[in-house]
Protein backbone atom coordinates (compact mmCIF):
# COMPACT_ATOMS: atom_id res chain seq x y z
CA UNK A 1 0.00 0.00 0.00
CA UNK A 2 1.55 3.33 -0.93
CA UNK A 3 2.64 5.66 2.13
CA UNK A 4 0.89 8.96 1.85
CA UNK A 5 1.64 11.85 4.58
CA UNK A 6 -0.41 15.09 4.75
CA UNK A 7 2.56 17.28 5.32
CA UNK A 8 3.59 21.23 5.22
CA UNK A 9 6.26 22.05 2.35
CA UNK A 10 8.64 22.68 4.65
CA UNK A 11 8.09 19.36 6.66
CA UNK A 12 8.16 17.29 3.34
CA UNK A 13 12.00 18.87 2.94
CA UNK A 14 12.75 17.57 6.14
CA UNK A 15 11.17 14.47 5.84
CA UNK A 16 13.33 14.13 2.16
CA UNK A 17 16.34 15.31 4.11
CA UNK A 18 16.10 12.43 6.50
CA UNK A 19 15.10 10.09 4.07
CA UNK A 20 18.04 10.87 2.18
CA UNK A 21 20.27 10.81 4.80
CA UNK A 22 19.13 7.11 5.62
CA UNK A 23 19.27 6.45 2.18
CA UNK A 24 22.83 7.58 1.17
CA UNK A 25 25.39 6.72 3.52
CA UNK A 26 27.49 9.46 1.74
CA UNK A 27 25.47 12.79 2.17
CA UNK A 28 25.92 15.17 4.08
CA UNK A 29 23.49 17.98 5.45
CA UNK A 30 25.46 21.27 5.87
CA UNK A 31 25.06 25.29 6.13
CA UNK A 32 24.47 28.24 8.01
CA UNK A 33 22.14 27.45 10.61
CA UNK A 34 21.30 23.88 9.71
CA UNK A 35 21.89 22.76 14.01
CA UNK A 36 20.78 26.10 15.74
CA UNK A 37 17.03 26.22 16.89
CA UNK A 38 15.96 27.58 14.37
CA UNK A 39 16.94 24.46 12.17
CA UNK A 40 16.28 26.86 8.32
CA UNK A 41 12.65 27.27 9.36
CA UNK A 42 12.17 23.24 11.06
CA UNK A 43 13.60 21.63 7.74
CA UNK A 44 16.82 20.16 9.62
CA UNK A 45 14.94 19.67 13.08
CA UNK A 46 16.49 16.82 14.85
CA UNK A 47 18.90 15.90 12.18
CA UNK A 48 21.83 16.55 13.94
CA UNK A 49 20.81 14.58 16.82
CA UNK A 50 19.91 11.49 14.71
CA UNK A 51 22.72 11.33 11.76
CA UNK A 52 25.55 13.01 14.39
CA UNK A 53 27.49 15.72 14.05
CA UNK A 54 30.00 14.43 10.96
CA UNK A 55 26.86 14.14 8.68
CA UNK A 56 25.11 17.02 9.81
CA UNK A 57 26.53 20.11 10.51
CA UNK A 58 26.81 23.84 10.73
CA UNK A 59 29.49 26.27 8.59
CA UNK A 60 31.18 29.52 9.01
CA UNK A 61 30.14 32.64 7.01
CA UNK A 62 31.91 32.18 4.18
CA UNK A 63 30.04 30.88 1.49
CA UNK A 64 32.11 31.26 -1.11
CA UNK A 65 35.15 28.47 0.95
CA UNK A 66 32.08 26.77 2.12
CA UNK A 67 30.68 26.02 -1.47
CA UNK A 68 34.04 25.24 -2.92
CA UNK A 69 34.69 22.58 -0.07
CA UNK A 70 31.54 21.22 -0.61
CA UNK A 71 32.32 20.48 -4.43
CA UNK A 72 35.77 18.85 -3.51
CA UNK A 73 33.37 16.14 -0.91
CA UNK A 74 31.32 15.86 -4.09
CA UNK A 75 34.79 15.17 -6.62
CA UNK A 76 35.55 12.71 -3.96
CA UNK A 77 32.63 11.03 -3.95
CA UNK A 78 30.19 12.53 -0.96
CA UNK A 79 26.81 13.61 -1.76
CA UNK A 80 26.20 16.58 0.51
CA UNK A 81 23.20 19.23 0.83
CA UNK A 82 24.35 22.71 0.90
CA UNK A 83 22.01 25.37 2.40
CA UNK A 84 22.19 28.88 1.79
CA UNK A 85 19.09 30.59 3.79
CA UNK A 86 18.88 33.26 1.40
CA UNK A 87 19.29 33.54 -2.45
CA UNK A 88 21.39 36.47 -1.61
CA UNK A 89 24.03 34.27 0.14
CA UNK A 90 24.57 32.32 -2.78
CA UNK A 91 25.82 35.28 -4.64
CA UNK A 92 28.92 35.29 -2.85
CA UNK A 93 29.39 31.51 -3.96
CA UNK A 94 28.60 32.23 -7.69
CA UNK A 95 32.57 31.80 -8.90
CA UNK A 96 32.24 28.08 -7.32
CA UNK A 97 28.54 27.11 -8.56
CA UNK A 98 29.41 28.91 -11.71
CA UNK A 99 32.79 27.84 -12.77
CA UNK A 100 33.57 24.86 -11.06
CA UNK A 101 30.38 23.63 -10.23
CA UNK A 102 28.33 23.50 -13.21
CA UNK A 103 31.29 23.00 -15.56
CA UNK A 104 33.63 20.09 -14.01
CA UNK A 105 31.71 17.17 -15.72
CA UNK A 106 31.89 19.00 -19.25
CA UNK A 107 35.46 19.46 -18.73
CA UNK A 108 36.13 16.52 -17.66
CA UNK A 109 34.54 14.82 -20.48
CA UNK A 110 32.04 13.52 -18.67
CA UNK A 111 34.53 11.37 -16.39
CA UNK A 112 33.73 13.51 -13.01
CA UNK A 113 30.68 14.33 -11.68
CA UNK A 114 29.84 16.85 -8.74
CA UNK A 115 26.55 15.46 -6.95
CA UNK A 116 26.01 18.75 -4.80
CA UNK A 117 22.99 19.78 -3.58
CA UNK A 118 22.46 23.70 -3.11
CA UNK A 119 19.21 24.74 -0.95
CA UNK A 120 18.57 28.43 -1.44
CA UNK A 121 15.57 30.41 -0.16
CA UNK A 122 13.32 33.19 -1.79
CA UNK A 123 10.76 35.27 -0.90
CA UNK A 124 9.72 38.10 1.34
CA UNK A 125 8.45 38.83 4.75
CA UNK A 126 8.82 41.26 7.80
CA UNK A 127 10.90 43.83 6.05
CA UNK A 128 13.38 41.94 4.76
CA UNK A 129 14.02 44.33 2.36
CA UNK A 130 16.06 44.35 -1.16
CA UNK A 131 19.20 42.68 0.43
CA UNK A 132 17.40 39.57 1.96
CA UNK A 133 14.48 38.93 -0.07
CA UNK A 134 15.95 38.88 -4.16
CA UNK A 135 14.32 36.22 -6.47
CA UNK A 136 17.14 35.59 -8.39
CA UNK A 137 16.57 32.06 -10.13
CA UNK A 138 16.81 33.37 -13.24
CA UNK A 139 20.35 34.18 -12.88
CA UNK A 140 21.09 30.86 -12.17
CA UNK A 141 18.92 29.08 -14.46
CA UNK A 142 21.45 30.95 -17.50
CA UNK A 143 23.94 28.88 -16.27
CA UNK A 144 24.70 25.80 -18.41
CA UNK A 145 25.36 22.50 -16.73
CA UNK A 146 23.05 23.83 -13.17
CA UNK A 147 20.06 22.16 -12.66
CA UNK A 148 17.39 24.81 -11.16
CA UNK A 149 14.05 23.31 -9.46
CA UNK A 150 11.34 25.60 -7.84
CA UNK A 151 8.44 22.83 -6.67
CA UNK A 152 5.54 24.21 -5.39
CA UNK A 153 3.71 21.52 -3.69
CA UNK A 154 4.80 19.06 -0.47
CA UNK A 155 4.89 16.30 -2.87
CA UNK A 156 6.71 17.98 -5.26
CA UNK A 157 9.46 19.62 -2.42
CA UNK A 158 9.69 15.89 -1.09
CA UNK A 159 10.34 14.09 -4.36
CA UNK A 160 12.79 16.68 -5.91
CA UNK A 161 14.91 16.60 -3.20
CA UNK A 162 15.27 13.46 -2.93
CA UNK A 163 15.86 13.10 -6.56
CA UNK A 164 18.11 16.25 -6.51
CA UNK A 165 20.47 14.29 -3.65
CA UNK A 166 20.40 10.86 -6.22
CA UNK A 167 21.32 12.87 -9.13
CA UNK A 168 25.01 13.15 -10.56
CA UNK A 169 24.94 16.61 -11.51
CA UNK A 170 24.90 20.33 -9.49
CA UNK A 171 21.44 21.25 -8.60
CA UNK A 172 20.17 24.49 -7.67
CA UNK A 173 16.96 23.90 -5.13
CA UNK A 174 14.86 26.92 -4.59
CA UNK A 175 12.42 27.18 -1.93
CA UNK A 176 9.67 30.11 -1.33
CA UNK A 177 9.51 30.85 2.02
CA UNK A 178 6.12 31.40 2.15
CA UNK A 179 5.51 28.17 0.46
CA UNK A 180 6.81 26.01 3.88
CA UNK A 181 3.47 25.80 5.21
CA UNK A 182 1.25 25.25 2.61
CA UNK A 183 -0.06 21.30 3.23
CA UNK A 184 -0.02 19.18 1.00
CA UNK A 185 -0.60 15.41 0.51
CA UNK A 186 3.19 13.48 -0.22
CA UNK A 187 3.24 9.93 -1.49
CA UNK A 188 6.18 8.77 -0.64
CA UNK A 189 5.84 5.56 -3.21
CA UNK A 190 4.80 7.52 -6.38
CA UNK A 191 7.37 7.41 -9.43
CA UNK A 192 10.12 10.22 -9.22
CA UNK A 193 9.41 13.27 -11.75
CA UNK A 194 12.85 13.00 -12.40
CA UNK A 195 14.09 16.56 -12.18
CA UNK A 196 11.89 17.13 -15.12
CA UNK A 197 8.37 18.66 -16.38
CA UNK A 198 5.91 20.90 -15.81
CA UNK A 199 2.85 19.73 -13.50
CA UNK A 200 -0.92 21.03 -14.71
CA UNK A 201 -2.70 21.21 -11.63
CA UNK A 202 -6.29 22.40 -12.23
CA UNK A 203 -7.88 21.82 -16.03
CA UNK A 204 -9.90 24.70 -17.70
CA UNK A 205 -10.93 25.53 -20.91
CA UNK A 206 -11.05 29.16 -20.78
CA UNK A 207 -7.34 30.56 -20.16
CA UNK A 208 -3.68 29.01 -19.37
CA UNK A 209 -2.15 30.40 -16.68
CA UNK A 210 1.58 29.17 -16.43
CA UNK A 211 2.77 30.05 -12.56
CA UNK A 212 6.29 30.02 -10.67
CA UNK A 213 6.24 28.69 -7.63
CA UNK A 214 4.54 30.91 -5.05
CA UNK A 215 2.93 32.44 -7.71
CA UNK A 216 1.08 29.08 -8.73
CA UNK A 217 -0.71 28.77 -5.37
CA UNK A 218 -1.61 32.82 -6.06
CA UNK A 219 -2.80 31.29 -9.77
CA UNK A 220 -5.14 28.28 -7.75
CA UNK A 221 -6.82 31.08 -5.18
CA UNK A 222 -7.41 33.48 -8.78
CA UNK A 223 -9.01 30.06 -10.41
CA UNK A 224 -11.27 28.90 -7.63
CA UNK A 225 -12.75 32.30 -7.59
CA UNK A 226 -13.07 32.81 -11.37
CA UNK A 227 -14.61 29.45 -11.40
CA UNK A 228 -17.42 30.90 -9.07
CA UNK A 229 -18.21 33.13 -11.96
CA UNK A 230 -18.06 30.58 -14.85
CA UNK A 231 -14.60 30.47 -15.75
CA UNK A 232 -12.18 27.71 -16.15
CA UNK A 233 -9.27 28.22 -15.46
CA UNK A 234 -6.09 25.80 -16.60
CA UNK A 235 -2.89 26.23 -14.01
CA UNK A 236 0.49 24.81 -14.72
CA UNK A 237 3.46 24.74 -12.65
CA UNK A 238 6.44 25.34 -13.71
CA UNK A 239 8.34 23.55 -11.19
CA UNK A 240 11.64 23.22 -13.14
CA UNK A 241 13.22 25.40 -14.77
CA UNK A 242 15.96 24.17 -16.48
CA UNK A 243 15.07 22.66 -18.75
CA UNK A 244 12.28 24.79 -19.03
CA UNK A 245 8.52 22.45 -20.03
CA UNK A 246 7.73 25.02 -23.05
CA UNK A 247 5.12 21.61 -24.35
CA UNK A 248 3.41 21.47 -21.19
CA UNK A 249 2.20 25.14 -21.74
CA UNK A 250 1.85 24.87 -25.67
CA UNK A 251 -0.51 21.77 -25.28
CA UNK A 252 -2.33 24.19 -22.56
CA UNK A 253 -2.47 27.18 -25.10
CA UNK A 254 -3.33 25.44 -27.77
CA UNK A 255 -6.27 24.14 -26.12
CA UNK A 256 -7.66 27.53 -24.67
CA UNK A 257 -6.15 30.12 -26.87
CA UNK A 258 -5.22 32.47 -24.33
CA UNK A 259 -2.12 32.45 -21.77
CA UNK A 260 -1.30 34.79 -18.88
CA UNK A 261 2.59 33.60 -17.07
CA UNK A 262 2.48 34.77 -13.34
CA UNK A 263 6.29 34.76 -12.27
CA UNK A 264 7.62 35.49 -8.98
CA UNK A 265 10.63 37.54 -10.25
CA UNK A 266 11.24 40.48 -11.50
CA UNK A 267 10.04 40.92 -14.86
CA UNK A 268 13.83 42.01 -16.87
CA UNK A 269 15.03 38.89 -18.29
CA UNK A 270 12.72 36.48 -16.01
CA UNK A 271 12.15 33.15 -16.79
CA UNK A 272 8.60 34.08 -17.74
CA UNK A 273 10.01 36.29 -20.76
CA UNK A 274 11.87 32.89 -21.65
CA UNK A 275 8.93 30.79 -21.73
CA UNK A 276 6.83 33.27 -24.03
CA UNK A 277 9.82 33.90 -26.52
CA UNK A 278 10.15 30.20 -26.34
CA UNK A 279 6.45 29.29 -27.03
CA UNK A 280 5.99 32.04 -29.52
CA UNK A 281 9.35 30.37 -31.33
CA UNK A 282 7.75 27.29 -31.70
CA UNK A 283 4.12 27.88 -32.01
CA UNK A 284 3.61 31.30 -33.14
CA UNK A 285 -0.40 31.14 -34.25
CA UNK A 286 -1.57 29.12 -31.23
CA UNK A 287 -2.91 32.16 -29.27
CA UNK A 288 -5.55 34.41 -30.26
CA UNK A 289 -4.21 37.41 -28.65
CA UNK A 290 -0.81 37.99 -27.45
CA UNK A 291 0.02 36.60 -23.93
CA UNK A 292 0.46 38.50 -20.60
CA UNK A 293 3.06 38.59 -17.86
CA UNK A 294 2.83 39.26 -14.28
CA UNK A 295 5.99 40.29 -12.65
CA UNK A 296 7.82 42.02 -10.23
CA UNK A 297 8.47 45.50 -10.95
CA UNK A 298 12.13 46.00 -11.78
CA UNK A 299 13.00 47.83 -8.45
CA UNK A 300 14.85 46.59 -5.38
CA UNK A 301 12.45 44.85 -3.05
CA UNK A 302 11.10 47.39 -0.50
CA UNK A 303 11.43 46.87 3.08
CA UNK A 304 8.60 48.99 4.47
CA UNK A 305 5.17 46.73 4.41
CA UNK A 306 3.69 50.28 3.02
CA UNK A 307 5.50 50.04 -0.33
CA UNK A 308 5.55 46.31 -0.22
CA UNK A 309 1.86 46.56 -0.48
CA UNK A 310 2.39 47.76 -4.17
CA UNK A 311 5.24 45.89 -5.00
CA UNK A 312 3.65 42.06 -5.06
CA UNK A 313 1.41 41.00 -7.52
CA UNK A 314 -1.07 38.20 -6.08
CA UNK A 315 -4.14 36.27 -6.81
CA UNK A 316 -6.43 39.61 -7.29
CA UNK A 317 -4.00 40.90 -10.19
CA UNK A 318 -4.02 37.12 -11.91
CA UNK A 319 -7.79 37.57 -11.44
CA UNK A 320 -8.07 41.08 -12.90
CA UNK A 321 -5.86 39.59 -16.20
CA UNK A 322 -8.00 36.88 -17.13
CA UNK A 323 -11.02 39.07 -16.94
CA UNK A 324 -9.22 41.86 -19.20
CA UNK A 325 -8.08 38.87 -21.35
CA UNK A 326 -11.96 37.13 -21.54
CA UNK A 327 -13.20 40.08 -21.70
CA UNK A 328 -15.20 40.25 -18.82
CA UNK A 329 -14.58 43.60 -17.20
CA UNK A 330 -18.16 43.67 -16.01
CA UNK A 331 -17.33 40.88 -12.96
CA UNK A 332 -13.92 43.00 -11.81
CA UNK A 333 -15.68 44.38 -8.90
CA UNK A 334 -16.99 41.43 -7.55
CA UNK A 335 -14.02 39.18 -8.31
CA UNK A 336 -12.18 42.17 -6.32
CA UNK A 337 -14.27 41.62 -3.52
CA UNK A 338 -13.83 38.32 -3.26
CA UNK A 339 -10.19 37.89 -3.36
CA UNK A 340 -9.40 41.23 -1.12
CA UNK A 341 -7.53 40.37 1.94
CA UNK A 342 -7.26 42.66 4.73
CA UNK A 343 -3.03 41.51 5.49
CA UNK A 344 -0.11 43.30 4.15
CA UNK A 345 1.46 41.39 1.36
CA UNK A 346 4.86 40.92 3.55
CA UNK A 347 2.56 38.18 5.57
CA UNK A 348 0.97 35.08 4.03
CA UNK A 349 -1.23 34.36 6.38
CA UNK A 350 -2.15 34.91 10.24
CA UNK A 351 -0.48 31.65 11.42
CA UNK A 352 3.11 33.54 10.25
CA UNK A 353 4.39 35.01 13.00
CA UNK A 354 7.73 36.01 12.31
CA UNK A 355 10.78 35.34 9.58
CA UNK A 356 12.30 32.53 10.96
Amino acid sequence: MSEILTLSYGAAIREALDDGLARFPDMLLIGEGVPDPKTIFATTQGLREKYGAKRVLDMPLAENGMTGICIGAALAGMRPVLVHQRIDFALLAMDQLVNNAAKWHYMFDGKQSVPLVVRVIIGRGWGQGPQHSQSLQAMFAQVPGLKVVMPTTAGDAYHFMLDAIADDGPVLFVEHRWLHHVIGQVDKDRPAAGLSGAARLREGRDISIAAFSHMTIEALKAAAVLAEHGIETDVVDMRCLTPLDVDAVARSAAETGLLLVADCAPEMASLGHTLISRLYQRQPHTLKQAPRLIAYPNHPVPTTHFLANHYYPGAERIAETVLELLDRRPLLDSVRRQLQSDLAKDQPDRSFVGPF
